[in-house]
């Protein structure tokens, strides 16, 4: 019973549990093992798993961002809106990424700097953001006129998805920034102890506004893409995003109470969120009943932090 507990909570665990899960699933669920279905598994979480590279930062810093949605919504419209306006994908782009980043900084300001609760700071930018969104399109879909914005979405590399691809470097970055920068150390340090880091040298103030801004940069990227696969700007888009987003985080490891991340157990959280929803879709399980499943994965995920916060304070 020990061995099997120290499996769950240990930092490995997580990953021997996924692939004994997903071998489950792969020999009884009909079709999931399929070129065309994996690749479709794939794409279907390319929006959690971009934003879910800086939202570890923002767990792991003792914050999280619950305006991610809006944001992804957001600059998706504003890419979209701006390449119209401009004729320029390019410009349209940009002006999204900065965008996102905008959002990004302001959070973080006001969190850091005005030192305002981050739940209150981001509940009120998730709804301002979405309010923007469907304002600037008076809540209509704005549809794309130059069709190579398509392009951003389905373009291949390797017989690959383009996104799929743009996900998997950000794993790459992100993952090496977490564990082999001074950022990464200093983010895990402020979450493991704010005031210890401020007297060791760390600015936690800027180290905090910075990560709120990568993460509006990221939720950018992934607005972009998503704009480009449904080819076109919606302001209703990735509503309920923020909590898929930290479900497949707290179920990789990633600590609610901060300094504790790794983004081996983020890929496997967010790879859990896409399996569950596809192998629902393959059952022809119906709609209403994934709520509850995300539900319960989200309450799952909690309940083994807490669990690896008990084991960590008996282990100290």
């Amino acid at each position: 019973m020990t061995s099997l507990r120290k499996l769950l909570l240990g930092e490995q665990g997580l990953v021997v549990i996924f692939a004994i899960a997903f071998a489950i699933v792969a020999l009884t669920v009909p079709n999931f093992m399929t070129e065309r279905n994996m690749l479709g598994l794939l794409q279907s979480v390319v929006t959690i798993g971009i934003v879910a590279c800086t939202m570890m930062f923002c767990l792991a810093s003792r914050d999280f961002d619950l305006s991610v949605g809006s944001t992804v919504a957001f600059s998706g419209m504003i890419a979209v809106m701006a390449s119209n306006a401009t004729g320029s994908i390019v410009l349209g782009l940009l002006a999204a990424l900065a965008s996102g980043a905008f959002v990004g900084l302001i959070n973080g300001v006001v969190i850091a700097r005005f030192r305002i609760n981050a739940l209150i700071t981001t509940l009120a930018t998730m709804q301002i953001v979405r309010g923007f969104a469907l304002i600037a399109s008076d809540g209509r879909a704005v549809g794309i006129n130059d069709p190579g914005f398509y392009q951003l979405a389905l373009s291949r590399f390797l017989g690959i998805p383009t996104p799929i691809w743009i996900m998997v470097l950000l794993f790459i970055v992100f993952g090496f920034v977490l564990n082999r920068t001074v950022f990464g150390k200093n983010t895990l340090a402020i979450g493991g102890n704010p005031e210890a880091s401020r007297l060791a040298g760390v600015n936690v103030v800027n180290m905090r506004i910075w990560i709120f801004a990568l993460q509006g940069l990221v939720c950018a990227i992934a607005g972009i893409l998503l704009a480009s696969r449904i080819t076109s700007g919606q302001p209703n888009a990735a509503t309920g995003l923020e909590l898929s987003v930290i479900s497949a985080c707290v179920l990789g490891g990633v600590s609610l109470a901060g300094g504790r991340a790794a983004m081996s157990g983020v890929i496997v959280g967010v790879l859990i969120m896409g399996i569950a929803e596809n192998v629902m879709n393959l059952l022809n399980i119906q709609a209403f009943y994934q709520y509850v499943v995300r539900g319960l994965i989200l309450l799952v995920a909690v309940l083994l932090d807490n669990l690896r916060s008990s084991a960590a304070g008996l282990h100290r």
